[in-house]
């Protein structure tokens, strides 16, 4: 094909990117949702077909791809695993499998063959981290339980996607357990050498070679550094007969702990977002907008299946950790759709003639519905676990309370017993003051009765909570969560319960504190303010001692005479 005329259809494509993913970031959906409709009505079946050269965009979006999970594998760390706790960790490890296990089981009963149920259960298993994580961070509810728990789920899917993406390559063998087995021991011996070969490379002749060659005075040796491991990585193992993404995955992770991971990282975002918008564009083109109107009806029935398939699992998984039920529920709504991996895995899984053109044509379509839905789905995700909630008996849905906090009444109520709460808690209980505690974390309840405290689990949102609480008899209450909007609502219901207490409110951002004030808190802190004062404290402080180790000096340089 003439140059210019790919050339040509490239621009048209990201500007239709351009275009389409302002106006759906705009409209607060993800900018992913307009790349994706912008490539089905550009080119594909039943589009305008405006594009010609939508195969060979499709090889040049597979670096995007393979940049992708080489910046996946530069993050990798296990210290920022730990730092999120084992239950997100082993629920997100649950989830990915017990999902995949029973997509593919209902793939099975419609009567696809095993390797297109496996392939079909490794594509819903993922979920949505640029739409969850973004839309959680606008709300400023990552910190929430529901927010940490979808964090730390996301990260696994994140990581799983490498094996996955091994399990469907080795699914192109055949369904039979011989060609399987062989297949198995081809990417495994195939993978070996690859690792070891990356590793030699990464770690021994390319470190002391860029040593050398002083990276940190050449800028645009780190931008050559990541274009020749991301895209030479990807390269090499296409070469070998496995998966690029494979190759650059442990590419990334290599260099990931090298000293110039946090550089290469920056070089090569932009040609990684570049090559990315592509992917998701050409995976557009394979939808076919006049299929998805002829049917709609089975379109949505897949979609709703595949959501409540995923909504029940992580539920049922986050119970069994003793999350709350609300909190259980705020996560699997967060995590029920089909993420944007699913059109990586479906590329693989297409590219390997493990499914077919029209297999993959469905769960492109189903993927581009569920992440449509995605943002509403995720912004009103505590909303809908309440509503569902109310649907349950309430002898089902009572908050487990500390047995001590049924004959007490404290003096001081803390809302959310995180780092600020904890302070404030220390500095009531040293000064004799019966303290009680509401958190939706367990954890932070066992924490509170250690020191003294009436702990109750609970949503401190629901009005219930607070009357159970008998937090009418409180003289003062310390608020501390960093959502502003359940900060808001909790010091409406503390009012009407108890108009004598004394409300003392933790605010993130300064600029929420006029509408705090307003719900009915008596004072509040915010971070932004406390922080700067703390700064100009020290700073004065360290000024002055400064001054005074100056004048001594200053002096003795005075002539007596």
């Amino acid at each position: 094909m003439d140059i210019w005329t790919l050339l040509s259809d490239v621009v048209l494509l990201l500007s239709a990117c351009l275009v389409m993913g302002g106006v759906f970031s705009r409209l607060g959906q993800s900018p992913l949702v307009g790349y994706l409709l912008a490539g089905m009505f550009l080119g594909g079946p039943g589009s305008f077909q405006l594009v010609k050269s939508e195969h060979e965009i499709e090889a040049i979006a597979e670096l995007g791809v393979s940049l992708l999970l080489f910046s996946l594998g530069l993050e990798f760390s296990i210290s920022r695993l730990k730092k999120l706790g084992p239950v997100p960790l082993i629920g997100g490890a649950l989830q990915v499998v017990l999902t995949l296990l029973a997509a593919a089981g209902v793939a099975h009963l419609f009567g696809y063959t095993a390797g297109e149920s496996t392939a079909i259960g490794a594509m819903v298993a993922l979920s949505s981290t640029a739409v969850v994580l973004r839309t959680l961070m606008e709300r400023q509810e990552l910190e929430t339980p529901y927010g940490s728990n979808s964090l730390g789920v996301l990260l696994i899917q994140d990581i799983a996607v490498v094996p996955l993406a091994i399990l469907i390559s080795l699914l192109a063998g055949g369904d039979d357990a011989g060609s399987v087995i062989a297949n198995i021991g081809r990417v495994l011996a195939v993978a070996s050498g690859l690792i070891i070969g990356l590793y030699l490379l990464l770690n021994v002749v390319a470190y002391y070679a860029l040593s050398a060659l002083e990276l940190a005075r050449n800028r645009e040796l780190t931008i050559l550094l990541s274009a020749v491991t991301g895209l030479g990585s990807a390269w090499a193992a296409h070469k070998a007969g496995i998966s690029p993404a494979l190759g650059a995955f442990v590419a990334g992770m290599f260099l990931g702990s090298s000293p110039y991971a946090t550089q290469v990282r920056a070089d090569i975002s932009p040609l990684r977002v570049l090559l990315l918008t592509l992917f998701f564009g050409s995976a557009g083109m394979i939808a076919d907008p006049v299929w998805i109107v002829q049917n709609a009806l089975m379109l949505f029935i897949a979609v709703a299946v595949l959501l409540t398939l995923k909504f029940v699992i992580i539920t049922l998984i986050f119970l069994c950790f003793q999350n709350l039920l609300q909190t259980s529920l705020a996560t699997a709504v967060c995590l029920s759709q089909v993420g944007e991996f699913a059109f990586v895995l479906g590329r693989i899984a297409g590219d390997a003639g493990v499914i077919s053109e029209a297999t993959l044509n469905l769960f492109v379509s189903v993927t581009i519905v569920s992440l449509f839905l995605s943002p509403f789905l995720v912004a009103k995700s505590n909303r809908i676990a309440r509503r569902i909630l109310s649907l349950f008996p309430k002898s089902f849905t009572s908050t487990t309370v500390d047995s001590s906090t049924k004959t007490h009444h404290a003096d001081v109520l803390i809302v959310g017993f995180g780092p600020a709460g904890q302070i404030a808690g220390r500095a009531a209980v040293e000064r004799n003051l019966e303290t009680a505690v509401i958190d939706i974390n367990r954890s932070n309840i066992r924490k509170a009765v250690q020191l003294g405290m009436y702990g109750q689990v609970g949503d401190a949102t629901q009005f219930d909570v607070l009357e159970h609480s008998h937090v009418g008899s409180v003289k003062v209450v310390v608020i501390t969560l960093p959502n502003v909007k359940a900060t808001i609502a909790i010091s409406d219901y503390i009012r009407q319960l108890a108009p004598q207490a004394h409300i003392i409110v933790r605010s993130r951002y300064q600029r929420d504190s006029d509408e705090i004030l307003s719900s009915g808190a008596d004072i509040v802190f915010g971070d932004e303010y406390e922080v700067g004062q703390q700064i100009g404290n020290h700073l004065c402080d360290w000024i002055s001692n400064y001054q005074q180790k100056e004048k001594p000096e200053e002096s003795q340089d005075v002539n007596p005479a």
